[in-house]
């Protein structure tokens, strides 16, 4: 039996606060196989966004291990982390990062640019990702050009363009309205039926009811963790009444 893509064992974060020590993370211990669609569920402070930076390698823990893909990565260099999420991982985040005086295209080739893909290639593979989005006719827009939800589906591009084992997504419809979150929504579950393994994290169960798995936290510790029947975001999209005329 295949390992576990992503493996913690007691996972824990601390951090220092003046003379005080508070626990982010006390002994999570959560076993995440490839091709799941997880979302990562609790309240402000709970601990979940701690967790989505611990497993994207964007943070160290303080205890317990953590292996991706088998690969023991809690104690690796800053170095070795950076290569790690180059290679293994796609970001979304709230609110995009994407470079304001740059073109769709030009925002999903970076991280090729920093893996030192050729520059054909690197055209190439951006053009298929923005294709794969949605946005191939959007390729030379700046951000400013593009609504919000084109702006994240650029961002989902670029995190796909390295082909990566995993997508990380950190509240990805939280500066969207519902049609727009359900139309991502959507997309995320394309690319999950493609194979891709998704963690999301949210505090909306609307969004989460698109997953197939549901981990909950509170006080940095795991408090729910099952399997759902995750609704039909495509469906869901389409019972929607159409937006009024401008």
């Amino acid at each position: 039996m295949p390992a576990p893509l992503i493996e913690t064992r007691d996972l824990a974060k601390t951090y220092r606060m003046g003379d005080q020590t508070v626990a982010a993370l006390r002994a999570v211990s959560v076993a995440i196989d490839a091709g799941e669609f997880v979302a990562v569920m609790g309240p402000s402070g709970s601990g979940k966004s701690t967790f989505m930076n611990l497993i994207g390698c964007l943070d160290t823990p303080s205890g317990g291990s953590y292996r991706l893909a088998g690969e023991e990565v809690s104690h690796l260099s800053a170095d070795a982390l950076a290569a790690i999420r180059n290679r293994r991982i796609g970001f979304v985040f709230q609110q995009f990062n994407l470079l304001a005086r740059t073109s769709a295209l030009d925002n999903v080739e970076l991280p090729l640019l920093y893996a030192g893909v050729p520059a054909q290639e690197r055209h190439e593979r951006a053009r298929r990702r923005l294709a794969q989005v949605g946005l191939e006719d959007r390729a030379h827009h700046l951000p400013s050009q593009l609504s919000g939800g084109q702006q994240q589906r650029v961002a989902i591009a670029r995190a796909l363009a390295n082909d990566p084992l995993l997508m990380l997504a950190d509240e990805p419809t939280g500066a969207l309205d519902t049609r727009t979150s359900f139309e991502l929504m959507a997309l995320f579950q394309s690319l999950n039926r493609d194979g891709m393994t998704v963690v999301i994290v949210t505090h909306e169960p609307d969004i989460a009811r698109f997953a197939r798995r549901v981990v909950g936290f509170r006080d940095g510790r795991v408090v729910e963790d099952r399997p759902i029947e995750p609704e039909d975001a495509a469906a869901r999209l389409a019972a929607l009444p159409e937006p009024a005329a401008a």
